[in-house]
C-alpha cells in the first residue's frame, strides 16, 4: 500500500477556534428529561416528569428550551440555523 503524503501546511484548530466553527449558522437538538434539564439549567422552573428539547448553537451553548421537538425545530428555524445530526 503507498503511504499518502501532503505538502500542505496545516496547523490544528485550537479549542476556541473549532467551537467557534458553524457559530450562527447550525444547531442540534437534545432530548433530555425534566430532571436532567433542571440539573444543568438550575435557573428555569421546568415540572417533574416531561420530555425537554435543548436547542444548542455549534458550541454546545443552549439557545432555547422547549417541551416538544417540533418547537425546538421551529425555535432554530426562526433563528435560521440549520439543524443538524450530533452522534
Amino acid at each position: 500500500m503507498e503511504k499518502i503524503t501532503s505538502d500542505l501546511n496545516v496547523s490544528p484548530l485550537s479549542e476556541i477556534e473549532f467551537a467557534a466553527l458553524g457559530e450562527g449558522e447550525v444547531a442540534y437538538i437534545r432530548e433530555m428529561s425534566s430532571e436532567e434539564a433542571r440539573d444543568r439549567f438550575p435557573e428555569v422552573k421546568i415540572p417533574e416528569g416531561i420530555e425537554i428539547f435543548a436547542v444548542h448553537g455549534a458550541d454546545g451553548r443552549a439557545i432555547a428550551l422547549t417541551d416538544t421537538r417540533f418547537a425546538a425545530i421551529g425555535s432554530a428555524k426562526e433563528q435560521n440555523l440549520d439543524i443538524v445530526s450530533v452522534h
